[in-house]
Order: structure tokens, then sequence, then C-alpha cells
């Protein structure tokens, strides 16, 4: 059995990944049409799992368990202006195969299968250092330090002086016009691919 063979949801989860990507860089915006479909084929994933089907070792209990997870991991941040909805679903569509691919993790069933939960964890975390990279590297080449040193006091003390989550990001979407757009689809495409390769090896 090739590797392609036996890892053919990790090449789909990539290729989804890299769509979404694509498609935040040109539009600022990932589609319901590509997130919801990535959510719920990885259910019918881990469901088949759960029923037989053998082509890894979650099932759907632990598929829904990423999809939570994912949601979990990136809402606050959603919540708060600093990313939109389709960048949380795009990653719940992510956590929902992996979860179904990979399942817990449980070591007496087989040591060598990663924690799928953890998969999801770290390549949250590696697509959060990309972004962090990117944004960087779009001030310097930019310039106007001053400006975004301002935004990032505003937005601090936007989080200690703000009454509810909601007042945040509605403070944060009156200065959306002056902030340099990221699509964060790409950094956590970056991460995300970037992690899985790491972890099987550079496939």
């Amino acid at each position: 059995m090739t590797w392609l063979t036996a890892n053919w949801p990790i090449v789909i989860v990539c290729a989804g990944m890299v769509a979404a990507a694509v498609i935040d860089w040109w539009k600022f915006k990932v589609p319901n049409k590509l997130t919801f479909p990535l959510i719920i084929s990885g259910w019918i994933f881990g469901l088949a799992n759960t029923f037989g089907l053998d082509a890894g070792h979650g099932g759907i209990g632990a598929s829904l368990t990423g999809t939570a997870l994912a949601f979990a991991l990136l809402f606050p941040v959603y919540a708060i202006g600093g990313m939109g909805a389709g960048d949380v679903k795009m990653t719940m569509g992510f956590g929902s195969w992996i979860g179904a691919f990979y399942g817990f993790g449980v070591a007496d069933a087989d040591p060598a299968v990663p924690n799928g939960m953890g998969v999801i964890f770290w390549a949250f975390c590696a697509g959060t250092i990309a972004g962090g990279i990117i944004a960087l590297g779009m001030i310097v080449v930019r310039g106007n330090y001053r400006k975004n040193a301002q935004h990032v006091r505003e937005i601090v003390g936007d989080l200690f002086s703000s009454s509810s989550l909601g007042d945040v990001a509605e403070k944060a979407n009156r200065r959306r016009s002056r902030w340099h757009r990221l699509p964060y689809g790409v950094p956590l495409c970056i991460g995300f691919v970037g992690y899985l390769i790491y972890l099987n090896g550079g496939f």
C-alpha cells in the first residue's frame, strides 16, 4: 500500500485548506460552499469509520470533537473581530477530518498514531505563528510603525476596558477601515498543511 493510498484523507484536507487559502487571498472571504461541505464530509468520513470503513483511526466522536476543538480555538479571536467567520469554519473543517482520521490517539490501540486533538492544536499554533510572521513582514514592508503601534495599544486597551466581547468586536469593526488587511486563511493553511507535512515526514 502506497503512502497516498493509506493517507488519502490527509490529501483531501490539505487540498481543502489550499483552496480556502487561495480564495481568501483573492476575495478576503472563505465561502460557505467550501467550508460547510468540508465540515460535513469530515463528519461523514468519521461516521463511515465508525461503521467499519477502516480508513483511519478515528470515528464520528473524534470528528465531532475535532470540529468543536477547532471552533473553541478560533472563536475568541473571531469574537473580538480578529478574523472572519470563514476562517473559523475552515478550521472546523480541518478539525472534522483530522479527528476522523487520527482519532484520539489511544496508546493501547496504536502508540504510533498521534492524538488527533493534539494535531489540531499544534497545527493551530503553527498557523498562528505563520500569521504573526506574515503580519510583521507586512508592517516592515509598508512602514507606518507608529500607526501600527497605536492599533496594538487600542486593541489591548479594548480587551481590558470593554464590558463584553461584543463591545470589543464593535470597536474593532469601527477601526477596520484603517487596518492593513491580512487574509488569515493563508497563514492558517501554511500552519495546517506545514504541520501535516512535518508530521508525515515530508510525505
